[in-house]
């Protein structure tokens, strides 16, 4: 079938369709001189078709509410409404996390220790201008050393703030482990959002039970998720998340910096990172060479992991036994 044969195919069809059909040439997209012939099917085809991608497009406007496109990511406006999962605390609890409902706790007592610096430097209240600065990455050396056990206790220990507010973001994008232990979806996610145009920050977003923590996790894999991840894209996209909001502190769980590239590439976005180190396990060597590769942070805090003993643990030993009958 030639292309005016096809042409006068759809013309018939779109007629059969009711749809209304240009009858000049100026309406057929072409402007009528002397001598000019009437305008041809194929013409009168793609003006109804351009008519009707217009057509879809203010409906969409109209239905869903603007949105804003940066560098390829689609934001709709704050009123979105987002996914909501509860969490099981009670499960968390018995794994060892710190919940709202059992803040008084040694772990939970340790956690107001770490976050503190890590809060006046987020809010700019410890002197320091650096840029992102509530932009915060949690990572190790090499898998193991428990960066997402620290991520989510460091999130649950914010979230338990008068003035902050938290958004968890799953950036271990090879091993997500968010999913299975917070028991919220997989996808869509932060990958998804840099690589899908149908999909808003709204529709990745999970609010939780927990009332000031929200949760972005990993998304989709992808192959090229290194440079995604180091893509224009992605520095919007952080923007967006941690400026959304002026209470908002963004915690990334990162992948091990030795294991993968993608902990590097995370970290030059980031204002701050918290080096989770094993005791007893990771060797100088190790931390030396993870340390290395962010070295161009300004910011970046070492945390001890697994220690068998802390002051800190004595200290609410003592409270405890203060506080008994």
């Amino acid at each position: 079938m030639s292309l005016i044969e096809q042409a006068a195919k759809r013309l018939e069809e779109l007629r059969r369709a009711g749809a209304e059909l240009p009858e000049s040439p100026a309406e057929a997209g072409h402007t009528a001189r002397p001598g000019d012939h009437p305008p041809t099917p194929e013409a009168i085809v793609r003006v109804l078709e351009a008519r009707g991608a217009a057509e879809s497009s203010v409906l969409r406007e109209r239905t869903q509410g603007p949105a804003t496109a940066v560098s390829g990511v689609r934001y709709t406006p704050l009123s979105t409404q987002h996914r909501r999962v509860d969490i099981d605390l009670a499960g968390l609890a018995k794994r060892g996390f710190i919940t709202p409902n059992a803040p008084q706790s040694q772990l939970a007592d340790e956690f107001r220790v770490v976050k503190r610096p890590i809060i006046r430097n987020a809010t700019g209240k410890g002197g320091s201008k650096v840029k992102n600065r509530n932009l915060v990455m949690v990572t190790s050396a090499l898998p193991g050393e428990g960066k997402t056990f620290t991520a989510i206790n460091l999130a649950m220990s914010v979230a338990l703030e008068f003035d902050n507010t938290v958004l968890l973001v799953g950036g271990d994008v090879a091993h997500p482990m968010l999913p299975t232990l917070l028991g919220v979806p997989s996808e869509p996610g932060l990958l998804d959002l840099l690589t899908r145009d149908d999909l808003d920050v709204g529709d990745a977003l999970i609010r939780t039970n927990v009332e000031k923590l929200s949760i972005l996790p990993a998304g989709v894999r992808q192959r090229r998720a290194t440079e995604l991840l180091a893509s224009e894209q992605m520095a919007s996209l952080l923007r967006e998340l941690s400026t959304r909001y002026p209470d908002r502190i963004v915690i990334c769980d990162s992948p091990p910096l030795l294991a993968t590239t993608e902990a590097r590439v995370l970290a030059t976005h980031m204002g701050q990172i918290i080096m989770v180190v094993a005791a007893d396990t990771t060797t100088q060597h190790a931390v030396t060479q993870a340390l290395s590769t962010v070295e161009n942070c300004e910011i970046v805090l070492m945390m001890l992991n697994k220690a068998r003993k802390t002051d800190v643990g004595s200290y609410y030993g003592y409270y405890a036994d203060d506080a008994a009958p």
